[in-house]
């Protein structure tokens, strides 16, 4: 059995020394290379930071090496890694390190600034620059013997934050062991291989980006592509000059590329496949890519799982368009309506159980017991299997937006919303967009005498919430309807938006 996370580079290293593992901007990293700059990184943290196991170190930056060579650091020393999201704002920021208590924040040459800000807000934490990771010329080739036996696989080693529905961020904790079997459950879903070459554009402060096909492909001994962050002009380009097989993105980050003026020049015969999810994902997408050639599979999955919990396979594509396939291959499915196992086709929400799942909320047990049961994870998705087996995801018991591949919870908007001057009351709900999927849109009832305008409110929101999480339109209205207990009906304004009942008189 795998001591740790880091013996995949090790016994890369060892067997195919030569073999790529990472195209970075100018850089081929070899998994030779690879291992060295690990073994490096895992001494730094050692020697240098007194790191040890247990401890956190934050990485705050555009994707990179030194991202995925902190990474497997961390599983050697039996550490975690926080993968910061560098979207969010300082005081957002600032809060998630504190609560993750990191030792050390390792920033790129972009976030060098915000990491001497954040740190001056958080003295525990030492900032340093990533690029103190590069290995020195000279180093001599790691020997195999640096592993602690103490450390093994259900070691913790990722620490990732995701917004709760109160709007206070939960750091979800991932093992080594949820990783392993997250990148086994990957490479069934597809057909990932020594042979594979992945290009990954998606930020890795997510695990869609870092692990839905990046870190299984570095298992499986594959080639790793690695883009700063998404650019359509780049990724094409990328396609037709790199001639990768596999490629992950979101619904936005698809109509991009389908939109740009490259698009129909670009050969994309070399894709297997192209992996989609996050949210759903309108059928004109898929067809598109389809009508060139490329099979379009969904997976499913949060935070929480990994997140490969349900995927199609390529045989899918065409057969169940619009679907999130079944369950992995290491992960069990249950849905469940009023308590009772759902029947074909009936709605329900949808339960998961595996070794690819989140151990724990990072302190907070209470919201660790409420998500997990009787070792089941509520997802708080509703859908229902077809009588093929293929499950397909309608709704949400929780009020999370999804736009353009970023969750976003309503409860952060509206406790902005509840400090401005002159709102009486408001709440925020997501409305289909086009583009992004959906947008968050924020409803409004003001106070006498009125005052206020769409852009004063929406001006509220700048330097306390990242600039994705603000509202794309406000609608100001008598009343927010309620049940009897008082609680905001927000399914009576989904839809009253979404038939045009309300309508949005001003968008940001």
């Amino acid at each position: 059995m795998t001591a740790d996370l880091c013996q995949w580079i090790e016994g890369h290293a060892a067997s195919s020394p030569g073999k790529t593992a990472l195209l970075f901007e100018d850089a081929v990293i070899s998994y030779r290379d690879l291992y060295h700059r690990v073994y490096s990184a895992t001494a730094f943290l050692r020697e240098t930071h007194q790191l040890q196991r247990g401890d956190r170190v934050a990485y705050l930056g555009f994707n990179s090496p030194a991202c995925l060579v902190l990474l497997f650091a961390c599983a050697r020393l039996g550490a975690m890694l926080v993968p910061l999201n560098w979207r969010l704002e300082l005081p957002e920021l600032a809060g998630v390190l504190s609560h993750a208590g990191a030792g050390v924040l390792f920033a790129d040459a972009t976030h060098q600034d915000q990491a001497t800000a954040l740190v001056q807000r958080y003295p525990r934490c030492a900032a340093v620059a990533s690029a103190e990771l590069e290995p020195g010329q000279a180093a001599p080739y790691p020997p195999a013997t640096t592993r602690d036996p103490a450390i093994d696989l259900n070691m913790p080693v990722l620490l990732v934050y995701t917004s709760g529905t109160t709007g206070r961020p939960k750091g979800v904790v991932l093992t080594q062991n949820a990783l392993l079997f997250n990148a086994l459950n990957s490479i069934h879903m597809h057909g990932l291989t020594a042979a594979a070459h992945v290009l990954s554009v998606l930020p890795m402060f997510h695990v869609g980006g870092l692990n839905i096909q990046t870190t299984p492909a570095l298992y499986a001994g594959a080639t790793v592509s690695l883009h700063q962050r998404f650019d359509p002009t780049a990724t094409l380009a990328a396609i037709r000059a790199q001639r990768p097989s596999h490629l992950v993105l979101v619904p936005a980050t698809i109509s991009a590329l389908i939109q740009h003026p490259d698009w129909q020049r670009t050969d994309l015969q070399c894709l297997q496949m192209l992996t989609t999810g996050s949210s759903v994902v309108p059928h004109t997408l898929i067809e598109v890519w389809h009508d060139r050639g490329v099979p379009v599979i969904q997976v499913y999955g949060s935070t929480e799982t990994g997140p490969v919990a349900l995927y199609q396979r390529p045989k899918d594509a065409l057969i169940a368009v619009g679907s999130v396939g079944q369950g992995a291959l290491h992960t069990r499915l249950r849905i469940v309506s009023d308590g009772a196992e759902a029947t074909t086709g009936q709605s329900g929400e949808l339960l998961l159980r595996g070794p690819n799942l989140f151990r724990e909320y990072w302190q907070d047990p209470a919201a660790t017991t409420e998500a997990i049961e009787d070792g089941w994870f509520h997802t708080g998705d509703i859908g229902y299997r077809d009588e093929r087996g293929f499950v397909f995801i309608h709704d949400r018991k929780k009020d999370m937006v999804i736009s353009g591949g970023e969750n976003i919870y309503p409860a952060e908007l509206e406790q902005v919303l509840n400090g401005i001057d002159g709102i009486e009351e408001a709440t925020v709900v997501g409305m289909p967009d086009e583009k992004w999927g959906e947008i968050p849109v924020a409803l409004v009832v003001a106070a006498a005498p009125a005052g206020l305008t769409a852009s004063k409110i929406c001006a509220a929101f700048e330097g306390h919430l990242a600039r994705y999480k603000h509202p794309r339109a406000v609608v100001f209205v008598p009343a927010l309807p309620r049940n009897a207990m008082g609680k905001v009906l927000k399914h009576e304004l989904r839809d009253a938006l979404k038939t045009g009942a309300i309508q949005l008189p001003e968008r940001n």
